[in-house]
């Protein structure tokens, strides 16, 4: 899969990008990430990404015209976007796209007005081969610019930041969908929410600690008694924790 993203602050991305699993998908070649710093796209000598808001009010909104020329130079895709671009703006100074082959990936914006973000959703995503993540900062983007959306996502009724936070969110869930990312054939396949219900209680050695006892049933070897177990814990550990899951079913 190829996974890239495009915000004013790509460096945001190192420390998850290049660590753990991430970095593993990377070294196996399940993944091809890069960021895109949007600066690279503009033609001012500050890099000017933002502007005050029509109409007023606090903060700063993120500019049209960097984000769809850096959407056409990272996909070959124009969107009806040409840049006008004169003698005296600074050339754009960002790296040759490795992927500008003019077939658009999928899009994603994350966004408080988004749909709520869950396995479902990651499952959906895992499928694409491409996907560019449009990172906001500041208080917003330039409504105009969610026509290069194929998804707007939200992680919950909170507020961030910045996108880039939400969007190592949503790439770690989507990556460890891949197969044969984490290794175990199927090692997502149990965990929370792959089957609508909270994960069963897990437990490693010693048997003992403190008083406290591994379930005798995890010890007993019976593969049939120990999955009856695990979906007796999992039914009701989302009765208990997140009856609405049980509702959806």
């Amino acid at each position: 899969m190829i996974i890239e993203t495009l915000s004013t602050f790509p460096h945001m991305f190192d420390s998850v990008m290049n660590a753990s699993m991430m970095r593993i998908a990377q070294d196996k070649g399940f993944l091809d990430f890069t960021a895109y710093d949007l600066r690279d796209w503009t033609h001012d000598r500050h890099r000017t990404t933002d502007d005050d808001p029509y109409g007023g009010g606090a903060g700063l909104i993120m500019k049209c015209e960097p984000i769809f020329e850096a959407y056409q130079a990272i996909t070959g895709c124009h969107k009806g976007y040409s840049p006008k671009i004169t003698g005296n703006e600074q050339p754009t100074t960002g790296p040759v796209p490795k992927h500008a082959d003019g077939i658009p990936p999928k899009t994603v914006f994350c966004t408080p007005c988004g749909k709520r973000f869950d396995d479902a959703l990651a499952c959906e995503l895992a499928e694409a081969n491409r996907l560019l993540f449009i990172c906001g900062h500041y208080e917003g983007i330039d409504e105009r610019v969610y026509e290069l959306a194929d998804y707007q996502i939200s992680l919950g009724d909170y507020v961030l930041t910045s996108g880039e936070l939400a969007s190592m969110v949503i790439i770690d869930a989507v990556v460890r969908k891949i197969e044969g990312v984490l290794g175990a054939e199927g090692g997502a396949l149990d965990e929370s929410f792959a089957d609508g219900l909270l994960e069963f209680p897990q437990y490693t050695r010693p048997a003992q600690f403190l008083g406290r006892e591994v379930p005798a049933v995890l010890l007993s070897g019976n593969h049939a008694e120990i999955a009856r177990w695990r979906q007796a814990q999992s039914l009701e550990r989302t009765r208990l924790l997140r009856p609405d899951l049980l509702e959806k079913r």
